[in-house]
């Protein structure tokens, strides 16, 4: 691979990261949310939204972890 392929990758796995940390950030804050719905409405349709919202943030985040690592395999 030529250096400016290499560049370039480089760039995307930038903006991933980027993209990962933000959704994080909304991860926990969700999270925090889903916490703080009083324990009489936790089996609520809006508490399990925010639950699931929350799982399929994490499984985004983990997904974009798993490509960084595999981008920075194909520049090494």
């Amino acid at each position: 691979m030529n250096k400016a392929r290499r560049e370039m990758i480089s760039k995307v796995i930038g903006m991933i990261s980027d993209a990962r940390s933000l959704l994080d950030e909304m991860r926990e804050e969700e999270e925090e949310y889903r916490d703080n719905i009083p324990e009489n409405l936790q089996g609520s349709e809006r508490y399990e939204r925010a639950d699931e919202a929350v799982y399929e943030m994490e499984d985004a985040v983990s997904t974009l972890e798993d490509i960084e690592n595999r981008l920075e395999e194909v520049i090494s």
